[in-house]
């Protein structure tokens, strides 16, 4: 669990930076207000200190604008913010502001990653820009395509979750899976069909994983949040959920996964999808490129402290 308090020794705001803002559009005043907002402010700050500032819609933006970034700001909620850090690097900073928080609006985005909002992004951002906010390191899921031409192909890194599937749902997932022992597990190397395999991290179980897999009141040591991810077969066969690591693990071994389907698909956080054909080796451990999250007032894993057997 990674967390750094920055500092700027010199202090003050720091003499310049080259900043993006991606936003979401879907045409609702909450999110036009929010990033008048932010627009303002930044325009404020330009008077101040040497601030280069960009701006793109989540819809138009592409990898390239986020080289050479010295901050990328997200407005809008979870979903937009996990779509948007696919092409972040890990020395760029990201942070989250939530253009439509669900308080005082139960409509709104809860939004777990989004560490600021407009009614504290004035400050938030002179703080992020002093360095004198929270840097929480976070591991990302990746997984690697062995295809049977000898080509690997990696997919774009997962802040929460990686679906490894049949590409059609209505059909079975096939595969081979393997996985060396852990710790917690012997070896594994079976054949299973289902629903296909989720991969989740420590902080992305809530989106997704625990809808899947009841885990309720289970807890993880602190010392392993950083190395370790959850693994469970979808709608495996009942008389097959055995507690030995081929139906769900936490684990900190890469998972291989060979395909005997036709036609499967790695998809990172719900979003791009990664095409295998049969034969097709898969490898997915915690190897992506980790990612650098601004807050502000606690760090993220303060967010789910009861999840974490300290």
């Amino acid at each position: 669990m990674r967390c750094l308090t920055t500092s700027n020794p010199e202090g003050g705001l720091t003499l310049s930076s080259n900043i993006l803002v991606v936003y979401k559009k879907n045409f609702e005043d909450v999110h036009d207000k929010a990033l008048d907002e932010v627009r303002n402010t930044l325009e404020s700050l330009s008077k101040e200190m040497s601030i280069v500032v960009d701006y793109s819609a989540r819809e138009k933006v592409s990898r390239t604008d986020f080289i050479e970034r010295d901050l990328v700001v997200v407005l809008g909620g979870d979903g937009t913010l996990t779509s948007i850090a696919h092409s972040v690097d890990e020395n760029t900073p990201v942070m989250g502001v939530n253009s439509h928080p669900r308080e005082p609006d139960n409509d709104g985005s809860y939004g777990f990653y989004m560490g600021s909002d407009p009614n504290n992004f004035k400050e938030d951002i002179k703080r992020a820009l002093s360095e004198e906010a929270i840097v929480n390191i976070l591991p990302r899921l990746q997984a690697e395509i062995f295809t049977t031409s000898g080509n690997i192909i990696r997919s774009d890194p997962a802040l929460n979750d990686l679906l490894l599937a049949n590409t059609h749902q209505y059909q079975p997932s096939k595969y081979r899976l393997q996985r060396k022992e852990d710790g917690k597990n012997l070896e594994i190397n079976c054949v299973q069909y289902s629903s296909g395999c989720l991969f989740s991290t420590f902080l992305g179980q809530g989106a997704w994983y625990r809808h899947i897999n009841n885990i309720e009141g289970t807890t993880f040591p602190e010392q392993e949040i950083d190395d370790h991810y959850l693994f469970v077969s979808r709608d495996l066969p009942r008389n097959d959920r055995r507690d030995d690591g081929t139906y769900w693990a936490w684990t900190n071994q890469p998972t291989t996964f060979t395909s005997d389907m036709h036609r499967g698909y790695v998809v990172a956080d719900g979003w791009d999808e990664t095409h295998f054909t049969r034969g097709a080796t898969i490898s997915v451990s915690l190897n992506g490129p980790t990612l650098k999250l601004l807050t502000f007032r606690s760090t993220i894993y303060d967010r789910v402290a009861y999840w974490i057997d300290a």
